[in-house]
């Protein structure tokens, strides 16, 4: 027995394994059993676990989380809905309600990682999934012939490391931005995509039952606006998450000392909201925000690649988590299709449609992504955007539609007409 690559155990093959149990991986692993899959979720951490996170949900969200058969609702069961978006910056202030759209609810909500992904895991541990937790999955086991995928290697944290071999007809990588599963297989992340790291902690705070989730445009380094925007979602517990999150697009990026920004920016909060040291509840922790799918292709040799190892992140705002879900949804699709196929080359055909099925999803509107995020790189723009956008009410909507994806797919107002028009008109990122 080879110690790298022991032989799989019954238990440890499937029609389709799962690495990585966040948003993605647990929305995949959802649908694929629902689907009557049987499915090996692989985790490498135990729940619950902490993630970096603003913990906001937006509609889109909401939609896929009730997609999975999980409702949200507010009063006791956990959630703190809120009403839409405030934005302050270039000396003005306003509120805006999430559009009312027959395509996505007109509410978001907010929740703490480590309760949220716990429950995802759990909730399809129900649909049939078999979650296993501490396993760290090292590589990818490839078939000598083709160099398709036909399982992984990893370590079972529970065994003190012993080494384990997972045989699957699929694998998905969900195992996040630096989605080793990905990078053993030779799927790097590509240098011509925006990235942005975020920051975030907890404060006790009156705040913490506000209605609208808060941004802040008003980041500065020295004399320059910086491409990004600070945060404060209350979280309905007595606490905000509070943090900010940075594009790469500014000559700053990697020269900043990030925790020293938030306590600059923090110092000039009200002293009555108590967004000071002494109520901070937890650590400040950072993490990079992979976006407009800086690793492709999505797809090869019987690899998908969902979430953040596919790079998912909204360019325009840093919406994570609806991006994770629905792709992890849409991946599943495919491969419940793919091995509904009598043949092999059928099956392989299927598979090979998920790169495009993405790009019609959000392809055209990611490159848009990509412009709009080279254009904040400019300090100019971004104080001509702040100084007379957030004062317009009209512009600000518009604005909210675009950075939020949150169009009606068809009809709709004007404004939905243009975005989606624009969105199909743009070469697929």
């Amino acid at each position: 027995m080879s110690e790298r690559n022991p032989p799989a155990r019954s238990s440890d093959t499937a029609d389709v394994i799962v690495v990585g149990a966040g948003p993605a991986g647990s929305s995949a692993a959802c649908h694929l059993a629902t689907a009557g899959l049987d499915v090996l979720l692989l985790e490498k951490t135990s729940f619950p676990r902490e993630k970096v996170c603003g913990d906001g949900l937006t509609p889109r969200a909401v939609k896929a989380l009730t997609a999975m058969g999980l409702p949200v609702s507010g009063g006791d069961g956990g959630w703190l809905l809120n009403k839409g978006l405030r934005i302050i910056g270039g000396g003005g202030r306003i509120e805006l309600d999430w559009p009312d759209l027959s395509a996505f609810p007109g509410y978001g909500t907010v929740r703490t990682r480590s309760d949220f992904d716990q429950m995802l895991a759990r909730h399809a541990e129900k649909a049939g999934a078999r979650l296993l937790e501490n396993m760290t999955v090292t590589g990818a086991t490839l078939d000598a012939r083709t160099g398709r995928i036909t399982g992984v290697t990893a370590r079972d944290k529970d065994r003190g490391g012993e080494p384990r071999a997972f045989a699957g007809r699929v694998v998905l990588a969900c195992d996040g931005n630096s989605s080793r599963l990905s990078v053993s297989m030779g799927l790097h992340k590509r240098d011509d995509r925006p990235l942005g790291v975020a920051i975030r902690t907890y404060y006790r705070t009156p705040r913490h039952d506000d209605e609208y989730l808060e941004a802040w445009l008003d980041l500065w380094d020295g004399k320059d606006l910086l491409p990004g925007y600070g945060w404060i979602f209350g979280m309905g517990d007595g606490t905000s998450n509070v943090g900010l999150g940075l594009l790469n697009t500014s000559e700053a990026f990697g020269h900043i000392d990030y925790r020293a920004l938030l306590r600059r920016w923090l110092a000039g909060m009200p002293a009555e909201w108590g967004l000071a040291e002494e109520n901070r509840t937890q650590p400040v922790h950072g993490a990079a925000l992979p976006m407009g799918f800086n690793r492709t292709p999505h797809y090869t040799r019987g690899l998908l690649l969902a979430g953040d190892a596919g790079g998912m992140v909204n360019p325009f705002n840093g919406e994570g988590i609806a991006y994770a879900m629905e792709s992890g949804e849409l991946a599943a699709r495919t491969v419940v299709q793919a091995l509904g196929r009598r043949t092999a080359a059928g099956t392989e055909r299927v598979l090979a449609g998920y790169p495009a099925a993405l790009r019609q999803a959000y392809g055209g509107y990611y490159t848009l992504g990509r412009h709009f995020v080279k254009m904040l790189g400019y300090p100019s723009f971004m104080k001509f955007a702040t100084r007379h956008g957030v004062k317009r009410p009209y512009v600000m909507r518009m604005t909210m539609k675009l950075l939020g994806n949150l169009t009606e797919p068809r009809g709709g107002d004007a404004v939905d007409r243009v975005i989606n028009a624009l969105s199909k008109m743009t070469p697929a990122a």
